[in-house]
């Protein structure tokens, strides 16, 4: 059975209500991105077509060439701001910051894995704890990280790790995945392959 990551305790008395300008905005903005990117929209609810569907469709009964639109480049990712990566785990839950950074977003578990990659491309990977004093994570600390921003729920969490554990099954291993990431010699270039991976299991 996968761990379990719990809310976060409440905050010590005194802790301020806004911790004011959190300099991970830019994390924020480039799982919004990832969201959005991945979020089929159309201009009115009863459009069933996307627009670049309709342009297609008004282009081909004119019988004229369909304008083509460079893909949009994937996002240009930056690295979380220090101060959230070292803020202690409980603040992460803090309504402020859970209004702001996620607020209850619903994710897929591919979704949650891709963004967990993400956490640890930018804040690093941590091998023996959750995470270090520097705010480096490990697998699940990265986890917890989406979690208490609220960014999926305990589902998403569980389903993840499921996918996760699968993936290692299938290479013959049978150790929990959080010990998996732990093991000597274990490098961070492997636990993203890992994750992602997983990610790719849990589109199927």
């Amino acid at each position: 059975m996968p761990p379990v990551i719990h809310t976060a305790d409440p905050a010590p008395a005194g802790v301020p209500q806004s911790l004011g300008d959190v300099d991970a905005a830019q994390l924020v903005r480039e799982i919004e991105q990832y969201l959005s990117a991945r979020t089929r929209t159309t201009a009115h609810p009863l459009v069933t077509k996307t627009t670049d569907e309709l342009i297609a469709e008004a282009f081909t009964g004119l019988n004229q060439p369909v304008p083509t639109a460079e893909a949009p480049a994937a996002p240009v990712l930056a690295g979380p701001g220090r101060l959230l990566r070292v803020l202690p785990d409980w603040a992460l839950s803090l309504p402020v910051l859970r209004t702001y950074y996620g607020g209850g977003r619903h994710l897929t578990a591919a979704e949650h894995l891709q963004l967990t990659a993400l956490v640890i491309e930018r804040y690093g990977w941590s091998r023996g704890h959750l995470r270090s004093t520097s705010g480096r994570r490990c697998i699940l600390g990265a986890q917890a990280v989406l979690f208490r921003l609220g960014y999926g729920d305990e589902s998403t969490v569980h389903t993840a790790a499921g996918h996760l554990q699968g993936v290692l099954r299938a290479r013959g291993i049978t150790q929990p995945y959080h010990a998996w990431n732990d093991t000597p010699g274990r490098t961070q270039a492997e636990v993203l392959h890992l994750i992602r991976e997983a990610a790719n299991h849990a589109r199927r």
